[in-house]
């Protein structure tokens, strides 16, 4: 599992329909290249993939008139969406997967009831709190390190990185209970994509064969 399903989705979904640069370049300037395996051959064989799956419909668009290739935008479907939806549920509750799925889900939480993410995210807070007891039936975190060897600094480096993502995830909650940012059914939302003819101040600029189509 990767992060690249949600994320091609998600911003395929914020443009209603969008081609395949379009989603590279939105995806470039959140950064994702950086911290996830959103690279342009990855993109472009999801959207693909994607739509064999039936949760993308491509629809193929004339060439302008400045000539080149026509290009195929990508319109999400029900199913799409509630793929999308599953997954973002999924990576926000979740605490024992890739960093790079959480930090999708985050880019695209506010698609969700400010209820529900805070549900989510108290879920996920229990799950680290369950580990982290069973784990410490062996293992002493205020022994320190050094109880099994250099072997037991493996332990100590999960246990130091579930009690930090557990104290992160604590202050998110408050901050969304505290009234941060705008959630689905609260008004319009954050705008998150770049508009046709904006500079990207983050893009590669590494081109690809499937750029133009």
């Amino acid at each position: 599992m990767s992060a690249i399903r949600l994320l091609v989705l998600g911003a395929v979904r914020q443009h209603g329909r969008a081609h395949g640069y379009q989603v590279r370049n939105d995806l470039e300037y959140w950064g994702a290249h950086e911290w996830s395996n959103a690279k342009p051959g990855s993109i472009y064989h999801a959207l693909k993939q994607m739509a064999k799956q039936g949760l993308l419909v491509a629809h193929e668009i004339a060439p302008s008139t400045a000539g080149g290739p026509p290009r195929t935008e990508y319109e999400i479907t029900e199913a799409g969406t509630e793929e999308y939806l599953s997954l973002g549920r999924q990576y926000l509750t979740a605490y024992d997967q890739r960093p790079d799925m959480l930090a999708a889900a985050l880019g695209f939480m506010v698609d969700l009831g400010r209820e529900e993410v805070l549900s989510l995210l108290e879920e996920r807070v229990r799950s680290i709190e369950a580990w982290r007891t069973s784990v410490t039936e062996y293992y002493t975190p205020e022994e320190g390190p050094g109880q099994l060897g250099h072997i037991s600094e493996i332990m100590n480096f999960w246990v130091h990185s579930a009690d930090t993502g557990a104290e992160w995830t604590r202050g998110l909650v408050e901050r969304i209970r505290g009234g941060a940012y705008t959630f689905a059914g609260e008004g319009e939302p954050f705008v998150g994509v770049l508009a046709d003819g904006d500079e990207n101040p983050y893009a590669t600029g590494e081109r690809h064969p499937e750029d133009a189509h």
